[in-house]
């Protein structure tokens, strides 16, 4: 039996850049633990403290999602476009880089944008990404989460069939590698792969050039299948 990998650790000065907080907020946080529920410190490096990854992220999503209840969104007209940063202001987050962490960490989760400018030049290209607001306002109105009423809960579609006996070295993308793994979505195997469960799926073997889009072969998706069926 393989054993499991080891959970992602995570120091206070990336959770606080991850976040665009300081890192004395983040001791902050962590001193008042007892009443906010800032999850536990698990190791030390050094004087650094270090938690779990997935931990501090679940923390930190949960209260967003309580604040992202509360929050009314300014009027705008349904086919202004808003870039990433603008997107996470409108939708009520603090941090401007809340869409973009959503779109880099959880593909799937937020819905992919309704316009993509190339910019930048040949040598450093650069996508920028926009959604309509009348984009943002339906993901708000379904968007599942701890403390939404059961009515407006959202089910993800279904992962598509993906055959096993393909060429082994054809690249495939989160959603078909979830759905070959036998996920029940992607958010699930992002979760999955975040938290060090899927050790032969750290290093994609094809990577975009902004770095958002990792594909893995078949081969090395149906070894982790074959590992995972082990465990």
């Amino acid at each position: 039996m393989v054993a499991k990998s080891a959970p992602r650790l995570t120091d206070s000065a990336e959770i606080a850049a991850e976040h665009g907080l300081t890192v004395s907020r983040i001791n902050g946080l962590y001193a008042a633990r007892e009443r906010n529920g800032f999850p536990e410190a698990v190791d030390s490096r050094g004087r650094a403290r270090l938690w779990i990854k997935a931990d501090v992220d679940r923390w930190f999503n949960e209260r967003e999602i309580s604040r992202f209840h509360h929050h009314v969104p300014p009027a705008r007209d349904p086919e202004d476009l808003l870039n990433a940063s603008e997107s996470s202001r409108y939708l009520g987050y603090k941090n401007p880089m809340q869409v973009t962490i959503y779109t880099r960490e959880h593909p799937g989760y937020f819905p992919e944008p309704d316009v993509v400018e190339d910019l930048g030049t040949a040598k450093r290209p650069y996508r920028r990404k926009k959604w309509r607001v009348r984009t943002l306002d339906n993901w708000m109105s379904e968007r599942p989460g701890k403390g939404k009423h059961t009515g407006a809960m959202r089910t993800p579609p279904p992962l598509p069939d993906v055959p096993v006996d393909g060429d082994p070295e054809e690249l495939l993308g989160a959603t078909q590698t979830a759905a070959l793994l036998g996920f029940k979505s992607v958010n699930s195997f992002s979760s999955s792969l975040s938290q060090g469960n899927l050790p032969l799926l750290k290093t994609a073997d094809s990577v975009s050039e902004n770095g958002r889009r990792r594909r893995w072969t078949r081969r090395r998706v149906l070894e982790q299948r074959a590992q995972r069926t082990k465990n």
